[in-house]
């Protein structure tokens, strides 16, 4: 008997110490996943703050529906301009091609709209690119974005350097017929850095990796001459 009764008190505690080794995994098991849900919940609330943070910008007035650009013209075929007024190409772009993208937008045959991309900030110790393209929204706020820019390109400061002070891009603002009291306090309050940042966020999103990147009609044009510009336009249209 007594030997009966010690196996079954020995059976006893081995289904004890069983169940309470499947309520301890159970127990642990639902703590891992409470945290795994507060992680989950932790990740989602920061991406929504994220994707709420860098919708909070202001573009400038002529600017696209998504804020990505500004608009130049009203023809039928669209031409985007993904430029950096620190990058030396873009000069060279606006100056070999400049005068053949003004005349087709004069002839009422493109649309062009202007990406201000600060990609080249890396290359200034004051983050010219950013100032440079928030500049550029205060300059739209005053009806003279497409002078300004042009006017960036002439005076481009050399990469690697300070790049030019906000007082200077004032003067610059000034010279196209700028106000110089609503134009100075927009480019010193920075109101459109922003702006330029999500400029620059959704170029990266659409994977321009360059400046100037040029596209006609979506198509990327490889060679900006104004002959290749030209027949991009021309072979859209048709």
């Amino acid at each position: 008997m007594s030997s009966r009764k010690g196996r079954k008190d020995a059976a006893r505690v081995v289904r004890e110490h069983l169940a309470r080794e499947r309520r301890r995994k159970r127990t642990l098991w639902i703590s891992i996943g409470a945290v795994a849900v507060l992680v989950v919940a932790g990740l989602i609330g920061w991406s929504a703050l994220s994707s709420q943070g860098s919708r909070e910008f202001t573009a400038p007035p002529g600017a696209t529906g998504d804020g990505t650009g500004i608009v130049v013209g009203n023809g039928p075929v669209t031409i985007d301009i993904y430029e950096d007024y620190l990058c030396p190409a873009c000069k060279q772009f606006e100056q070999t091609s400049g005068a053949t993208i003004d005349k087709l937008i004069n002839d009422g045959k493109v649309r062009v709209v202007y990406h201000p991309v600060a990609y080249l900030n890396r290359f200034s110790s004051t983050e010219y690119s950013t100032r440079a393209s928030a500049a550029s929204g205060c300059a739209a706020e005053g009806g003279e974005f497409h002078a300004f820019g042009k006017a960036l390109f002439d005076k481009q400061p050399p990469e690697n350097s300070a790049g030019l002070s906000n007082d200077e891009l004032i003067d610059i603002g000034a010279e196209v017929g700028l106000n110089r009291d609503s134009f100075g306090a927009c480019v010193r309050d920075g109101k459109f850095k922003p702006w330029t940042a999500h400029v620059s966020e959704e170029a990266t999103r659409a994977k321009v990796t360059g400046t100037p990147t040029v596209l006609v009609n979506g198509q990327q044009v490889r060679e900006w001459t104004p002959e290749n510009i030209t027949a991009a336009v021309e072979a859209a249209g048709r």
